[in-house]
């Protein structure tokens, strides 16, 4: 994102203390970056670190504006490439809806030309409020790009949508609204200069997130997978050059910039999916299906009636039958999410299903859904015992890994 330009307007809430890791993680891509801080921002973050992070003015008054005599207002809002709202709380987008204009923040965002993108943030009761739906439905009518939230526990005690997304996350967002595909490889010292086109001409399969199996038309059996190593992993392999098919359980992530997605909910309809998107060079296999599936009943599971018998099927194992694929790819990669003896466990799975790799994590420490991880991978020459990082550093790390092997 080299010479591009953000206006971050940094709304409200709890959440506006990640608005000081995506100022940090523009910079590093190279865009520039002015902030404007709301009133109840302010109250979060303070603009002194704003300023330090962006290395420019953080603007926070209307009547404070330099030269406002020239419409110094008009000006900001048309500088930058892209305007993000990040928070996004459920006031500023109702004002967003509503045009009105009654803070500096506001009058830029009705005063702009810009494409706009907003990041909400806000209690699970408010972001499902039929007010809030309405505005975000105006929102995007009127071509503003709202981002939907993401799930889990908030700070208020309870637990839905309405957590603002990552700062990687939104990161992702920025480069589809600019346009830009990803530089998994910036700051990597193994990779040479020249490494985002390594896997150019290549064609990846990745497997992400849980798969969900209906017990009835309400309930299913899931699991805790985030989807987010994958979604990474995905991002990373497309800013290599490569062409990216994505086969995606049921979550709410964007797709990374140059990914070709495809939505699955089932087991089986994962294992079409990948067998529909053969033949291929490399397959990783990193989402988390379900072992088992069973007869779904037609209508809701009463709980009057007692305990439901359930009669299971196995599900396709869809590692070990790429595996033994007429069509394998050249270099077949699994993931395992273990509990205990995570290496040892995984070592026997990379013999058992016929891969390649492995990588394995231990999600006893690690728990599935969070931003960091410790990851083994096991090859026929042995284990590397990575340190930890981040899901998108691992990306990161892999992608090079699988462009020295396809070299």
């Amino acid at each position: 994102m080299n010479g591009k330009r953000a206006l971050l307007i940094i709304g409200g809430g709890i959440a506006a203390y990640k608005a000081c890791e995506l100022v940090r993680l523009l910079k590093k891509e190279g865009a520039s970056v002015r902030c404007v801080l709301t009133a109840a921002g302010h109250r979060f973050v303070t603009p002194m670190t704003l300023a330090a992070l962006s290395e420019d003015k953080v603007y926070t008054d209307l009547f404070d504006l330099k030269d406002e005599a020239e419409m110094g207002h008009i000006q900001l809002s048309r500088q930058a490439d892209l305007v993000v709202v990040a928070p996004a709380t459920a006031d500023l987008m109702a004002k967003m809806a509503q045009g009105i204009a009654d803070d500096l923040a506001t009058t830029l965002l009705l005063a702009t030309d810009k494409p706009v993108l907003a990041v909400p943030a806000m209690n699970v009761r408010m972001w499902l409020h039929a007010a809030t739906r309405r505005n975000v439905a105006t929102l995007r009518h009127d071509g503003v790009t709202v981002l939907e939230p993401d799930e889990g526990p908030m700070a208020c005690g309870e637990f839905g949508p309405g957590r603002l997304p990552e700062p990687e996350a939104i990161l992702e967002a920025i480069r589809r609204a600019l346009m830009q595909p990803a530089n998994p490889l910036a700051g990597q010292p193994d990779f040479a200069e020249d490494a985002t086109q390594r896997l150019e001409n290549r064609h990846i399969i990745v497997t992400a997130g849980p798969t969900h199996e209906p017990i009835d038309p309400v309930r299913v059996i899931a699991n805790r997978s985030s989807g987010k190593q994958g979604f990474a992993i995905a991002g990373a392999l497309a800013a290599a050059g490569a062409r990216v098919t994505l086969v995606a359980g049921p979550v709410s992530l964007v797709t990374p910039a140059g990914v070709t997605r495809i939505d699955v909910e089932t087991a089986r309809e994962m294992a079409a999916a990948v067998d529909a998107a053969l033949p291929a060079d490399v397959a990783i296999l990193v989402a988390a299906v379900a072992d088992w599936r069973v007869d779904a009943a037609p209508a809701k599971l009463k709980k009057e009636k007692g305990p439901p018998e359930l009669n299971w099927h196995k599900n396709p194992d869809i590692l070990a039958g790429l595996g033994q694929s007429p069509q394998r790819p050249r270099l077949l990669i699994g993931f395992a999410a273990e509990t205990e003896k995570a290496i040892e466990h995984a070592t026997s799975k990379r013999e058992r299903k016929g891969c390649d790799w492995i990588v394995a994590n231990d999600v006893s420490v690690d728990k599935m859904g969070g931003e960091e991880n410790r990851v083994h991978l096991i090859t026929d020459k042995g284990t590397e015992s990575w340190e930890r990082m981040t899901k998108h550093e691992i990306a990161r790390k892999l992608t090079g890994k699988i462009a020295d092997a396809l070299a």
